[in-house]
């Protein structure tokens, strides 16, 4: 169980990583980007957000899976994958929800078959 809490300790603080490592990348160019491309605010915020939203569904108790897959844009955050049950997709639904910067969740989680 102690093993279990390092690793989700470990996964979440590479995450946080690499987002910060992301979004510190800068550009050589120096022409001001176009009106559809994100800006490198967006970017960074969005990063963010995803490295929460992954923190967060790794430490919900009320969650049971590890095979989910977090995209943001625009502070939309996609969900894919698969849980155990739809009350496992719901409670993915809740804990991104209440993440700070998510406007909106898309989820697309699929309820895997069970065996």
């Amino acid at each position: 169980m102690k093993r279990i809490l390092i690793l989700k300790t470990a996964a979440g603080a590479a995450c946080m990583t690499f987002a910060l490592l992301a979004g510190a990348q800068t550009t050589t160019n120096s022409s001001a980007p176009a009106a559809s491309s994100e800006s490198m605010g967006q970017h960074v915020d969005d990063a963010t957000i995803t490295t929460k939203v992954k923190a967060e569904l790794l430490g919900a108790k009320n969650v049971k899976s590890e095979h989910i897959h977090v995209k943001t844009r625009k502070g939309v955050v996609s969900l894919t994958g698969t849980v155990p049950s739809a009350e496992d997709r719901d409670n993915a639904r809740q804990v991104v929800e209440g993440v700070s910067g998510v406007t909106s969740v898309k989820n697309h989680l699929k309820v895997s078959a069970a065996s």
